[in-house]
Order: structure tokens, then C-alpha cells, then sequence
């Protein structure tokens, strides 16, 4: 966290690389040009102050969007009016993308949507954000501004909805999800705000409510996030996991799961913590959270269960899975099969096992069907029932590299199958 440079209490943001470059300055200069007010508003303040990477910035702005439109225009950066009936106008300096607002405060609320009127008042706007992290202001002097207290819950680690956590919940039922994502990313799991937590727990019914897609995104980004394992620990006592993926959730195979790729040093994959979630019920999930085709069979695969992911079988069995089902197959069923086993996490077995496929690539089939016609055998159904034999021969062998060798057990596969052939010693 920043440490407070002013007598307000607040910290300074004046010496923050995303707020001095050229391209941010160009586009709060735009806009103050005529006297109006600007501030970023949201995660890039929220971030800077936690000392994270700053992605995306937003921009407060009392300037209404017609007046955004023509300054930006004037001081030649790009205005592109992508709500701006509610609105928001993107401003385009130097490649960088700025989603600008104009202050606002709710006169109706109809879900997702609201009916909303152009304000100046800077409190206003803040509470129709919805944690009060989010509700931190910074202009570009640097200076923070916190019209509703949420640095406190910042410093605290605390994340709070803004004013009636039901209300704020009700305009959009995806939020339930994003206190749990935050509580993941920014909060301290193990102490989550009492009062947010029993609002959403009253209110997950509304999960119903929303799309495949819009649960997939906020999930997965979830699943991934520091406190993933205790947020989801946190999700599945308050019985919020079954309307989402339709099982109360196996938290104890994500929280194996998430040891074991700390222990490999890999980074967190969110369809392979997804399916350890998930556990062994048959879902469909791929309906259910929308996922793409891609998606969809990387958490098939995942899901696969195979004797070869076990160590105590044969090496070669492993490597007949990997010829047969590629690399990535493998080792996302060897990590699940692993992540639910009682192995320990740095199971020596289990680590040589997964990691097969970076000592050993599966070679390409040394024959293919042109190769036993060139030998006299008759297009046809023979030529692949020839091939397939070779192919598990070739398997059981140990993948042979000896041209001869597999000349040979090619010639002898022919003449079992196809007596009448010549014999193609010679060939």
C-alpha cells in the first residue's frame, strides 16, 4: 500500500507511471481544458494503490459526453461515442484506449439496466459503483480523492458493497461473483465482510438470472486469482457453487491441484481448476458456463480418467497416452488424477510422471497406407487394417526408430493378412 503524503490521511499518486505518461495526460488535459473536472476512477486507482499493475484506465468527468466528444476532437485525439447515451465515450490517445463517463446518478434501476441522469456530484456517481474499493478517485495532480471511505476498506483488505449491498446486488446479479473474485484478488478470504457475504448468500437465486458467458468469464478469472482456494472454500459454504456449476465443489482436489502446480512452478489453469471443482459428477458444463469448442474439450480431457496418469503403471502406457492423445492431454489428466489422489504434492512419482512429455516427444508413425500399397496390396479396407496392426505392433515395441526392423514386421503384417500377396522381400 502507498503510504499517506497529505494531511487528508491519503496517499499520492503524483509519481505513478500510468498517470504521468504522455498519452494520460493528453486526455485529462482535453477535458479540463474548459474548466470541467476529471478524475480516473475504478481499478487503475484501486491497483496503483495496492501496489499491482495498472491495466485499463477510466475516467470520471463532468463534462457531459457531447463536451467530451468535441475536446477531445479539438485537442486531436480520437472520440469514439461507445455508450454514450449513458454516457461513456472512448477516447484513443496515442493508441491507448480511455473509457471516459460522465458523472451519474441512477433515477431508475431495471437490473443490468438503469435509467440515469448527467450529475456533477462526485458522491453521487460513487454510489453507483459497487465496492466501495472501486469508488476511489485520483486527478492528475495525483491527488486521491474517497467521497464514501473505501481506502479503509482498501488498507483492510476489506471488499463491501456500497450502501445497500441487497440493492447493489439486484441491479446486477453478476456481482455476487465479482465479491468473490475481488475477495480472491484483492480481499483477505479468511475474513470476508459479514454483511456482503449474507447479502449474497440471500440473493444467489438471482444466479439464475444470468448467462452462461457472463458466469464463464467472471469464474474463470476467479479460479486463478491469489485466494482462489479460500474464496472458493467461502463460495461453497455459502451454497453458492451449485447454481453455477451444479455440485457444492470439491475444494479439497483445487486446493491439491493448486499446490501441485506451485510445486512445478506452473501457472494456475482455470479449465483444469475448473474440472477439479467440478470433481468426477457428470456435467455438462460446456453448456451450462458457454464454453467454447476449445474450451469445452481441454475440460473433457482434463476429466478423462486413464490408468497411464498413475505411476505405478508402466512408462509405456504413458506414452502410448501421449501418442495417442498428444502432450497437453496428458498432462492435464496426470495433474487431476494427481490433484485427487492422496499422494503428497511433491510426490516424486508423480512429478516424473507428469512431466513425461518434456522428456519424451511421441515420434510420427513410420507407415502409412501408401507404403503397403507400394508393396502390392490392393487399395482398399486391407491397406488399414494393415496400418492399424503395424501401428499397435509398433506401439507395444516401444515406438522402434530401425527402418529394417519395421520394414520387416511390415512385410510380415501383409503376408498374414493378404496370403495372395507377393512376397515382398524385394521390394
Amino acid at each position: 500500500m502507498a503510504r499517506a503524503q497529505d494531511g487528508s490521511g491519503l496517499p499520492r499518486l503524483a509519481t505513478a507511471d500510468w498517470l504521468r505518461r504522455d498519452e494520460t495526460r493528453a486526455v485529462f488535459a482535453a477535458l479540463t481544458r474548459e474548466g470541467a473536472e476529471a478524475r480516473a476512477v475504478g481499478g487503475a486507482v484501486r491497483n496503483a494503490l495496492m501496489g499491482l499493475p495498472v491495466k485499463d484506465v477510466d475516467i470520471a468527468t463532468t463534462a457531459l459526453p457531447d463536451a467530451v466528444m468535441r475536446l477531445a476532437k479539438h485537442a486531436g485525439l480520437q472520440a469514439v461515442p461507445t455508450g454514450i447515451d449513458h454516457g461513456t465515450v472512448t477516447v484513443i490517445s496515442g493508441k491507448i484506449p480511455f473509457e471516459v463517463t460522465t458523472l451519474r446518478r441512477d433515477v431508475e434501476t431495471f437490473g443490468r439496466h438503469a435509467r440515469v441522469t448527467f450529475s456533477t456530484d462526485w458522491r453521487e456517481d460513487a454510489m453507483r459503483r459497487d465496492f466501495t474499493m472501486n469508488a476511489l478517485y485520483v486527478d492528475a495532480d495525483g491527488r486521491v480523492h474517497d467521497p464514501l471511505g473505501g481506502y479503509a476498506d482498501l488498507a483492510a483488505r476489506r471488499v463491501r458493497f456500497i450502501g445497500d449491498a441487497h440493492a447493489r446486488i439486484r441491479e446486477d446479479y453478476l456481482r455476487i461473483l465479482r465479491f468473490f473474485r475481488f475477495l480472491a484478488e484483492y480481499g483477505d478470504p479468511s475474513a470476508p465482510d459479514a454483511e456482503s457475504l449474507a447479502a449474497v448468500q440471500a440473493e444467489r437465486a438471482g444466479l439464475a438470472q444470468l448467462s452462461g458467458e457472463r458466469i464463464r468469464a467472471e469464474l474463470l478469472r476467479l479460479l486463478i486469482a491469489p485466494g482462489a482456494v479460500p474464496a472458493a472454500a467461502v463460495m461453497r459454504k455459502a451454497g453458492i457453487l451449485v447454481p453455477l456449476i451444479g455440485v457444492a465443489g470439491d475444494v479439497t482436489a483445487l486446493e491439491r491441484l493448486a499446490a501441485i502446480e506451485a510445486h512445478l512452478g506452473r501457472a494456475p489453469d482455470p479449465l483444469l481448476r475448473l474440472a477439479a471443482l467440478a470433481g468426477n459428477t457428470p456435467l455438462d458444463l460446456q453448456t451450462r458456463l458457454r464454453l467454447s469448442s476449445a474450451e469445452g474439450r481441454q475440460l473433457a480431457a482434463a476429466r478423462r480418467c486413464a490408468s497411464a496418469f498413475d505411476p505405478r503403471r508402466s512408462e509405456a502406457a504413458a506414452k502410448e497416452f501421449i501418442y495417442r492423445n498428444g502432450a497437453d492431454d496428458f498432462i492435464a489428466g496426470a495433474l487431476l488424477d494427481w490433484a485427487r489422489a492422496h499422494a503428497d504434492v511433491d510426490d516424486g512419482a508423480r512429478t516424473e510422471r507428469v512431466t513425461l512429455p518434456m522428456r519424451w516427444t511421441a515420434p510420427a508413425l513410420p507407415v502409412r497406407g501408401a507404403d503397403v500399397v507400394a508393396r502390392g496390396v490392393t487399395p482398399g479396407p486391407a491397406v488399414g487394417r494393415i496400418v492399424n496392426a503395424f501401428e499397435d505392433w509398433w506401439i507395444g515395441a516401444g515406438f522402434p526408430e530401425d527402418a529394417e526392423r519395421n520394414a520387416a514386421k511390415l512385410d510380415e503384417l501383409i503376408r498374414a493378412q493378404t496370403p495372395d500377396t507377393p512376397d515382398t522381400a524385394n521390394h
